[in-house]
């Protein structure tokens, strides 16, 4: 009973922590879809390989939040036809770019100035890298059919021929094309928008639910503890910070303040890839990702993210240590 106490009261904290900028998420993909119903703003965002990730990065700024926030976001800009390399880099890359979350890392780590350059470069780092390997995947293979649908009413209909003709190099023939239909281009009304949002807030929520109780439940039989005991190890400290990390399931908005606690006895490395790694791959931000990405494609967004972010600390070790 007790250990049931504790899933309960740390579901409670990762659910509680999580809904607000969710919430913020939803409202700024409802207003989009109510203003911007067509999409031709969002679709002239650049799609060059790595001037689209930087624009996707640089929107992290006007949007305060973390994982959870830019999930419904980053999907509303993909619903709309934005192309997939600015689409991507905002989702890999606002939980960390956003003034709330520098300032918490200056806030907690006023005496280690080089975290407050090494968390936002990592962070880029890594959303260019993603987002680079993402778009030789052919678009079937790589975003959820729901989201695939409504993307496909958005973009013109020659560039839908292009997408369906290309495989990837991922997974093998293309998933047969849905019919298409004309895209709206007037303003749903207020009934169509807010019927709407409740249903992407039901979607989520309950993808959010599931992965803050898996959360909740390994933290609890992992003691986090076990993992910090390899202390000052150049290599397994960063792979358990990793592992803390995605099982923490903690916000990009507070995880700062939480790392303080323990930094004093973990590797530089293991200290920034616990904070670049974990606004990208959690346990929590999974189940969201479910909601835009195919499951080969997620398994592969998390495999190139640990590998990438072991690298990372790995590098800041052999310099720092």
């Amino acid at each position: 009973m007790d250990q049931l106490g504790t899933i309960w009261s740390l579901f409670q904290a990762l659910f509680l922590e999580a809904t607000p900028f969710l919430v913020l998420g939803i409202a700024i993909s409802t207003l989009a879809r109510r203003y911007l119903p067509g999409g031709e703003v969002l679709q002239r965002l650049p799609s060059h390989p790595l001037l689209g990730p930087l624009t996707g990065a640089a929107l992290g700024f006007a949007l305060p939040a973390c994982e959870c926030g830019n999930v419904p976001v980053a999907r509303r800009l993909l619903a709309a036809g934005a192309p997939m390399p600015t689409g991507l880099g905002f989702l890999f890359a606002a939980p960390v770019l956003n003034p709330i979350v520098i300032a918490g890392t200056w806030a907690a780590f006023p005496d280690r100035p080089w975290l407050l350059l090494a968390r936002p470069l990592g962070a880029l780092l890594l959303a260019l890298a993603l987002a680079g390997l993402l778009r030789f995947m052919a678009e079937p293979d790589l975003l959820a059919a729901s989201l695939l649908a409504e993307r496909r009413l958005h973009l013109p209909r020659q560039q839908v021929s292009l997408l369906e003709a290309g495989g990837g190099w991922l997974g093998g023939a293309p998933a047969p094309p849905p019919p298409l239909a004309p895209a709206g281009r007037e303003r749903p009304s207020w009934r169509d928008t807010l019927r709407h949002a409740l249903d992407e807030l039901l979607e989520l929520g309950v993808l959010l639910v599931m992965g803050c109780l898996i959360a909740a439940a390994l933290q609890s039989l992992l003691p986090r503890q076990w993992l910090l005991a390899v202390g000052q190890a150049p290599t397994l400290s960063i792979l358990a910070l990793m592992l803390l990390t995605v099982i923490i399931s903690v916000c990009s908005s507070v995880d700062a303040f939480l790392a303080l606690g323990f930094a004093a006895q973990i590797t530089p490395g293991a200290l920034l890839a616990f904070l670049v790694l974990g606004p990208i791959v959690d346990i929590k931000a999974l189940g969201l990702y479910s909601a835009i990405f195919r499951g080969p494609a997620l398994g592969l967004v998390v495999l190139c993210s640990c590998v990438i972010v072991l690298l990372m600390g790995q590098w800041l070790n052999l310099i720092a240590l």
